[in-house]
């Protein structure tokens, strides 16, 4: 499962700098995640895909626990695998420390979400920094998701 993850991940980040590399598409623009002040988390579109539930803990859109944070910053899959480490500054290491998202700070409130190459994936309310790895989970779990219609 782990490096089923791990390949999807390099899959799609290989995707994103491919496409991001030709033009700023549609497709890149519906790959955003935006969690606002409440945890509320929407695509770029305004579609409700999760929150950050009052225990800290990320949900889907039905209420299916999808990761938490532990107090070491532990990314934690709801199977109990640990997927990464989200540190409080906003940037997440996947599980052989390769730094795969950052934060830059927008304004008082905004962050932009990035990847390691600068590419915008989104916005983040501060109270949240630590939660900008949930543009990473919920784009995997929208890919393997994909990959179980396919086969």
């Amino acid at each position: 499962m782990k490096k089923l993850c791990f390949l999807l991940f390099i899959l799609t980040m290989t995707m994103g700098v491919t496409v991001g590399a030709l033009a700023q598409t549609k497709q890149d623009e519906s790959q955003k995640i935006n969690i606002n002040k409440k945890g509320g988390i929407y695509d770029q579109k305004g579609t409700k895909l999760g929150f950050i539930d009052k225990n800290n803990v990320v949900r889907d859109n039905v209420g299916k626990e999808l990761y938490f944070i532990d107090k070491d910053g532990n990314v934690i899959a709801a199977n109990g695998v640990k997927l990464g480490v989200a540190k409080k500054n906003g940037f997440y290491y996947n599980n052989e420390g390769v730094n795969v998202i950052n934060t830059k700070d927008l304004d008082k409130e905004k962050c932009a979400i990035l990847d390691p190459q600068g590419h915008n994936m989104g916005t983040i309310h501060k109270n949240y920094k630590q939660h900008a790895c949930a543009v990473h989970c919920f784009w995997l779990e929208k890919t393997k998701e994909k990959e179980a219609k396919k086969g």
